[in-house]
């Protein structure tokens, strides 16, 4: 393909994007399904070229900023108050699936070597980060299930990615178990250990760079930086982009200014958007290649189609065993008095159990398997059921299931502070440094505007937090009186502007102004 067609076609696909997200909007449906769908019947459009896509470079690509990105958003004290749990998903349940799948594989292929039977396995075992957060951000949950589906997304990736070497290895006769323990570790802990060093370097460069923009920059390389040196050091990329993004989350809230988050926060989201809706239109996309590979849509359906069903559901059954027998152990624990951390429950359980949506990892591994590896035509169909299976049926009932589920924020997981006490304590540290500074060196006032300023809204931010539910129909009409205030200010600000009374840098300037005032009138309105 000519490279100006390339380019046509990357354009083309994100128009497809932009209309199949608006059309999921207006439907009520995930955009991810939408998003699959539409990919899958785009490739079989008349005179549309087959995209074939490369999995060591969707993987390069794509997962290390989706990576970043997670890691950067969640909640860095409650991951490591529920890292057993988390650990439980993204190492126990990634190899207890790997395995029963395996077994189901071997049940219904007996001459499929146990290797290959194994790599079918780790492909499929790991719930994918970008197909979580795609369904996550549509769904409410109680902290500690957001956290642990948040967590296992993170990690798991560098389990099913190990476990798929080395059964890949296995089948080529190169395999020893204590290696593979011993290199699982290693891996492990190389990544942890280079994300360390390149997010520490990185906090010590965005301290000196100063200008915002080679500071946004150098962030969002950063993810790619941290993967591509762990996979040359032959350590876990994964693990060394998820160790660098949380420690960049840490202290970005130190080293960036307030105009860096800004414009830097509304770069990446538009970046990771395209990135996510073009990761599952690509997967549609080569729905094609699959297809033809198997020898078309017909023979695969009835040659593979039962096999593939069995696979699927053993994959869901297993994710179930693992989560339910693991809140069995915690219940056995808590009534010993061993642990304090309290059971999900039946809902719980169940909710946690159906969230786990394959997407991109599954993709990349199967497309990645050598030519003449065994069964590769069934892998790879069965890798793509299954991602069709878990998007289309358990993304689009998720929300049913968390409803009848009626989960129910546990007094642990809450914070000791809401918003309003912890805006109470903030103005107040801001009311004692406008106190201290609003007097000169021999005790005379110099500040009494601002200092009053201060004082009336500490009075009445504390007033609000202790009779929150009172003012909250007040607060929403005030602020629906300031939104419509800054609309009229915004369209006298562009009528001025077009008569040519003000000039581009004056229309800028105080639209920057009104846009602050906007935002921050819709966040007290939330």
């Amino acid at each position: 393909m000519e490279p100006t067609h390339l380019f046509e076609l990357v354009i083309a696909m994100f128009l497809a994007i932009i209309a199949l997200h608006y059309a999921a909007h207006r439907l009520g449906l995930p955009p991810s399904v939408a998003l699959l769908a539409g990919g899958a019947l785009l490739a079989f459009v008349p005179g549309l070229p087959a995209i074939s896509v490369d999995p060591e470079l969707v993987l390069v690509i794509f997962l290390p900023p989706l990576l970043m990105d997670g890691a950067w958003a969640i909640a860095l004290a409650r991951l490591r108050r529920h890292m057993i749990g988390i650990a439980s998903l993204a190492v126990g349940a990634v190899l207890f699936t790997c395995a029963v799948v395996a077994v189901v594989a071997h049940l219904i292929f007996p001459s499929l070597p146990w290797a290959a039977c194994a790599a079918l396995g780790a492909i499929v075992a790991p719930p994918d980060a970008v197909s979580a957060r795609a369904v996550l951000e549509r769904v409410r949950l109680p902290r500690r299930l957001q956290i642990l589906l948040e967590g296992e997304s993170l990690l798991n990736d560098a389990s099913g990615l190990v476990l798929f070497r080395f059964a890949v290895a296995a089948a080529t006769g190169a395999f020893s178990a204590g290696e593979a323990i011993g290199s699982f570790f290693v891996l492990a802990l190389g990544g942890a250990v280079v994300g360390v060093v390149v997010g520490t370097a990185w906090v010590k460069l965005v301290r000196r760079l100063g200008d915002e923009y080679l500071i946004i920059a150098a962030t969002v390389l950063l993810g790619w930086i941290s993967y591509l040196l762990g996979e040359l050091l032959h350590v876990s990329g994964v693990i060394a982009t998820v160790t660098t993004g949380l420690i960049a989350s840490w202290h970005q809230h130190t080293v960036f200014s307030a105009a860096t988050r800004m414009r830097g926060t509304s770069f990446w989201t538009v970046m990771i958007f395209l990135m996510e809706a073009s990761v599952f239109t690509l997967i549609g996309l080569s729905l094609r290649d699959v297809v033809e590979r198997g020898g078309g849509l017909t023979t695969v359906i009835a040659t593979m189609g039962l096999p593939m069903l069995a696979i699927l559901v053993t994959l869901v059954v297993a994710r179930f065993v693992w989560v339910f027998a693991s809140d069995l152990v915690i219940s056995f624990c808590a009534a010993l008095g061993v642990m304090r951390t309290r059971p999900l429950g039946v809902g719980g359980a169940t909710v946690l159990s159906w969230a786990g949506v394959r997407g991109v990892i599954t993709l990349a591994l199967a497309l990645s398997l050598p030519e003449g590896f065994p069964g590769r035509d069934f892998i790879l169909a069965t890798s793509f059921a299954v991602i069709l299976g878990t998007v289309l049926v358990q993304g689009t009932t998720l929300g049913r299931v968390i409803a009848w589920a009626r989960l129910v924020e546990t007094e642990t997981e809450r914070a000791r502070l809401t918003m309003s006490q912890a805006e109470v304590a903030m103005v107040q540290a801001q009311l004692e440094t406008v106190q201290s500074l609003a007097y000169d060196a021999e005790g005379k006032l110099i500040h009494p505007q601002l200092l009053d300023r201060y004082q009336r809204r500490a009075t009445v931010i504390v007033d609000y937090a202790e009779r929150t539910e009172h003012y909250k129909p007040v607060l929403h009409a005030h602020f629906d009186v300031v939104l419509e205030a800054v609309a009229k200010g915004r369209r006298e600000l562009i009528r001025l502007h077009r008569a040519g009374d003000i000039d581009d840098e004056t229309l800028d300037e105080l639209e920057r102004y009104l846009d602050l005032e906007e935002l921050s009138a819709i966040s007290a309105k939330a």
